[in-house]
């Protein structure tokens, strides 16, 4: 009998010292918005503490090759100073979906499966006879054609549409989504940063959504006292500023993004940390940053309302823990019959994520 030979163990190759840095510039150049000095800066403390770099091969070696490899380049208005590249924003939102895909639940493979067939792209095993508004690629002609002998025989070749046979395929739907992304100045109150997990999750959804499902739609919008949608480009760069929280017009923004998207399936994801505290009346702001307002809470509960006769679940990512804030949330998403949770700054991209999915199938109309 054979048995087991054992060799000494000799471990994978892992990252080179450039990648193992760059990972971790990428997660400063996320933190500090965009601020290349600002990323080298702090790379150079966690060396200087956790010697990140050797003898061989310093922060001045990898400022270089990164600058070789297009991830950054000089700033034209400061020659002193450095600019991300569309290179380096590419590399944060792939790094972001990576980063929040590996923490997801193994669960069915697929891509936005739904038990229904109809227009897609890839065959199943079913064949079915020819309906009217078939495509002619759906057309499986060695069927049809063997239809057509059975039925008229072989001495005089005849082909009808009751002799048509196609291909069945599996049905995909397209969605459209509007992420909202609360910047007000809380979003970095009481010694957390939410806005860097909201970044974080906006890139790696955007990411997902622009290589996996390029049919799909995503509009980004943020809000503070007014709303404004963002490119997806813009996602590095931003930052909290000193803003209340005017929930009303970042809804009032997304239902007429939606309402242009030609699709049945439509949905918002709104992650903020508090509770509305602003409205614009005119050109004025009313703003109460003390407790409910009920004039401001009326109108974003109004607005959830519309949502709901729009056919357009809003689900709430919502990182506050106070009683009264969550009940909130609870009204509004009752009112509307979306969805909401109460997470945590680490667990926001899986609730996300998982959401996304799930409502692409529950949506189908």
């Amino acid at each position: 009998m054979i048995g087991y030979k054992f060799t000494e163990y000799i471990p994978q190759a892992g990252k080179n010292k450039f990648e193992q840095l760059l990972d971790v510039f990428l997660q400063l150049l996320n933190i500090f918005s965009g601020d290349v000095s600002e990323a080298l800066t702090y790379l150079n403390e966690l060396d200087r503490r956790y010697n990140l770099t050797d003898d061989q091969y310093g922060v001045g070696d990898f400022i270089q090759e990164l600058k070789d490899r297009g991830y950054i380049k000089d700033d034209e208005n400061n020659p002193q100073q450095f600019k991300m590249t569309s290179k380096s924003e590419q590399s944060i939102r792939k790094k972001s979906l990576e980063e929040i895909f590996n923490k997801l639940k193994k669960g069915n493979t697929g891509n936005h499966k739904t038990p229904y067939s109809g227009l897609g792209d890839e065959n199943i095993s079913e064949k079915r006879s020819f309906q009217f508004g078939d495509t002619l690629d759906q057309i499986d002609m060695t069927s049809s054609i063997k239809n057509s002998q059975i039925n008229h025989g072989l001495d005089n070749f005849f082909l009808t549409e009751d002799d048509l046979e196609v291909d069945e395929r599996e049905y995909k739907t397209n969605t459209a989504t509007v992420l909202m992304i609360d910047i007000s100045h809380s979003m970095i109150l009481y010694g957390e940063d939410r806005i860097t997990p909201a970044k974080k999750v906006a890139m790696a959804l955007s990411e997902l959504i622009t290589t996996q499902y390029p049919k799909d739609t995503l509009d980004i919008i943020v809000f503070g006292n007014d709303a404004w949608p963002i490119e997806i480009k813009d996602l590095p760069y931003l930052q909290v500023g000193p803003y209340h929280t005017n929930t009303f017009a970042g809804l009032e923004l997304a239902v007429d993004i939606l309402r242009r998207r030609k699709t049945n399936n439509k949905q918002i994801f709104m992650i903020t940390d508090g509770k509305p505290t602003c409205l614009k009346i005119g050109i004025k702001y009313y703003k109460n940053s003390f407790g409910l307002d009920r004039k401001i809470i009326n109108k974003t509960l109004d607005q959830a309302a519309r949502c709901r006769k729009l056919g357009i679940p809003i689900t709430t990512f919502m990182f506050a823990r106070d009683p009264y804030l969550q009940q909130f949330v609870r009204d509004f998403t009752k009112i509307n019959q979306g969805r909401a949770y109460y997470s945590s700054l680490n667990g926001l991209g899986e609730y996300l994520f998982e959401d996304f999915v799930r409502n692409r199938r529950k949506n189908l109309r």
